[in-house]
């Protein structure tokens, strides 16, 4: 179908100007009105307070943002080819890269940074995962899955659409097969020289932080002949490059004893020595006291948590959480030692982050100096309009 706007959203003079640079969202702060009864996910007209048009999104009355912009053109329709064009573009962006990445699991749409506000999917081999996070997303996910099953045929498609950010927008949440056959207990990807295995039904996200990718090869490039400490070591994204470049041991901490039995079969899977990795079943926080009352230190430490703030009113509270693991990983290295530390949360803008991790050192009586600063895979690229979209921030870290 295609759906003729007759509905419109009307904005509060002065609170136009991001939208006048194309950036996609509208917060319900900045609505002066709504014309006509708007069903969750409907597509709407937004004008200025003067009536011009600047554009057409998906309304959420549930969601702080109340509307995520389809598209800056007036006049455009908002319909299956309007999503075919912006999937095709997404995929062509894709194309580009591929020779690039050395993997066969990569992110094909990216949601606003692909001009397609609440979609995610992620390609693991002949698997797509889905996943429609928002209500102009759940609005077209009929349309969304006929493209997707037209344009990639050969591929089955499974939906992980079971994460709390649709809460937020008065959605349901959702798993299951779309179409295709059922994926297996854990497919198999490659990445560079390394192989994983993902559980794509159950695992993290869409089974596996692919944002990572570029990162866990510059891990690789530290880790030869160093006493590795994994925390938040999920199945092994880090520990699997670090044992292959050389690693003399890895201990991973991680919470999940599932996690943890996948990366058993992950080090398995790549030939790695059993003996060079140790894992302990337990909260990072509790064992990184634990070792620094024991006086225990490590070479190289990761710290790759979940994200500690869904929204501006956690961000305090995260920001001592990423001050308290930051500080006493730097009281566990050893003179010399490396700090791969990392933020995942949108709400921690990169200024902020880096003076967390100053003030850890300052506290734990270090000296450090940023000789890294990571982001996301390629493949997870950021619209200049939506820096946003740009979640995932580390540095690293040489600690005298």
């Amino acid at each position: 179908m295609i759906q003729r706007v007759a509905k419109r959203v009307i904005i509060n003079r002065g609170r136009d100007k991001s939208l006048r640079h194309h950036h996609p969202w509208i917060f319900s702060g900045a609505i002066q009105k709504v014309e006509g009864t708007v069903v969750p996910g409907e597509t709407v007209q937004v004008v200025d307070s003067d009536g011009n048009i600047i554009g057409y999104g998906a309304y959420s009355p549930q969601s702080q943002i109340a509307v995520r912009m389809w598209s800056f053109e007036p006049g455009e329709e908002i319909g299956p080819e309007f999503f075919r064009g912006r999937i095709q573009q997404a995929y062509q962006r894709r194309q580009q890269l591929i020779p690039l990445l050395h993997t066969d699991a990569i992110r094909l749409i990216n949601a606003e940074s692909d001009g397609l506000p609440g979609l995610i999917v992620d390609r693991y081999g002949d698997f797509l995962v889905c996943q429609f996070l928002s209500a102009g997303a759940e609005f077209w996910r009929a349309e969304l899955i006929t493209i997707l099953q037209e344009l990639f045929p050969a591929a089955s498609l499974y939906e992980r659409s079971d994460v709390e950010i649709r809460a937020k927008e008065g959605l349901p949440l959702r798993k299951g097969l779309l179409s295709g056959v059922e994926p297996p207990e854990v497919i198999e990807i490659y990445e560079h020289q390394c192989r994983f295995l993902v559980d794509i039904r159950n695992g993290h996200k869409t089974g596996f932080y692919l944002d990572q990718r570029d990162n866990r090869q510059q891990l690789a490039a530290f880790a030869a002949g160093r006493e590795v400490l994994n925390c938040f070591s999920y199945t092994g994204g880090f520990t699997v490059p670090a044992l292959l470049a050389g690693a003399r041991q890895v201990t991973n901490v991680e919470s999940s004893a599932a996690a943890l039995e996948l990366l058993e079969r992950n080090v398995a899977l790549n030939g790695c020595d059993r003996q060079r990795i140790e894992n302990q079943e337990a909260d990072v926080f509790h064992k990184l006291r634990h070792y620094r009352d024991a006086g225990r230190s490590f070479d190289l430490i990761i710290l790759d948590p979940p994200k500690f703030a869904e929204s501006k009113s956690q961000l305090a509270s995260a920001s001592r959480g990423y001050k308290d693991i930051n500080l006493l990983a730097f009281k566990l290295l050893r003179p010399g030692g490396i700090l791969f530390t990392f933020s995942c949360s949108g709400q921690m803008v990169p200024e902020l982050f880096q003076k967390i991790v100053a003030d850890a050192a300052l506290d734990a009586g270090r000296s450090a100096q940023i000789i890294g600063r990571l982001s996301q895979a390629p493949d997870h690229a950021v619209e200049v309009q939506f820096p946003e979209g740009g979640y995932l921030k580390g540095l690293i870290c040489l600690v005298d």
